[in-house]
C-alpha cells in the first residue's frame, strides 16, 4: 500500500465531493480515489440507502476494489421531505434548484430542513460491509448567502450556527456536515476491521 494508506474507490464523478471526503478523512490512513472509468449508474432506488448501494456496487465491480458511495440530499419538512432523493434532479442547474426551492417556500412559515447522507461500503464483489447515515439539521433561509460549498449550501442555515453552510469555512463545514457524520462512522468501521 503506497504511503501506508489503504485506497478505496469512491463512487463519484464529482471531483469536488472526492476532495471533500479526502479532507474529512485526513489522518485516517485511508485515501479515496475515483473509479477507473466514467461512472454514471442509474439511481433507481427509492431511498438514499438504496441509491448509495447501487453506486457502490457498480464502482466495486468496474474497479475490482472495495468501494464506498454516498447518496445525499435535502429534505424539507414543508415539502413532505422533498426534494429528497431527487435533490440533484430538482431542476436543471444548481442555481435553478435553489430558485425553485425558494419559490416553493414563498410565504411558508415552517422552513425546517435537514441534509441527509447515506453511505455504503462494499467489497470488490458488491457485498455490503457497512452502511451508515448522517444528518445535519437546519432551516431554509429566505435568500442566498456565502460562496463556499455547492448544491443547496447557500440557503441552508445550520442549527446552532446562524449562518448558511456556504458561509462556513471548509474545516467547520467538514466537522458538522451530514457527509462528515456518515463518513466518520464508516472510517471507524474500517479502522476497527481488518483493513488497517
Amino acid at each position: 500500500m503506497e504511503n501506508n494508506k489503504i485506497k478505496i474507490v469512491f463512487a463519484t464523478g464529482n471531483s469536488h465531493k472526492l476532495q471533500e471526503i479526502n479532507e474529512i478523512s485526513k489522518g485516517s490512513g485511508i485515501e479515496f480515489i475515483l473509479p477507473p472509468t466514467d461512472f454514471s449508474p442509474d439511481e433507481t432506488g427509492s431511498t438514499f440507502e438504496q441509491n448509495s448501494y447501487i453506486k457502490a456496487k457498480e464502482a466495486a465491480l468496474i474497479s475490482n476494489c472495495i468501494a464506498l458511495a454516498d447518496d445525499s440530499g435535502l429534505c424539507v419538512e414543508a415539502l413532505n421531505g422533498g426534494p429528497g432523493i431527487h435533490s440533484a434532479r430538482y431542476a436543471q442547474t444548481p442555481q435553478a434548484r435553489i430558485d425553485k426551492l425558494l419559490n416553493n417556500l414563498t410565504d411558508v412559515a415552517n422552513r425546517k430542513a435537514k441534509f441527509v447522507c447515506a453511505m455504503t461500503l462494499v467489497d470488490e464483489f458488491g457485498n455490503i460491509l457497512c452502511q451508515e447515515t448522517g444528518e445535519c439539521h437546519g432551516e431554509i433561509s429566505k435568500s442566498q448567502s456565502g460562496i463556499n460549498g455547492f448544491g443547496y449550501d447557500p440557503i441552508f442555515l445550520v442549527d446552532g450556527y446562524g449562518v448558511t453552510m456556504a458561509d462556513m469555512s471548509e474545516d467547520l463545514k467538514n466537522s458538522v456536515s451530514h457527509r462528515s457524520i456518515a463518513l466518520n462512522k464508516v472510517i471507524s468501521y474500517i479502522q476497527s476491521s481488518l483493513f488497517l
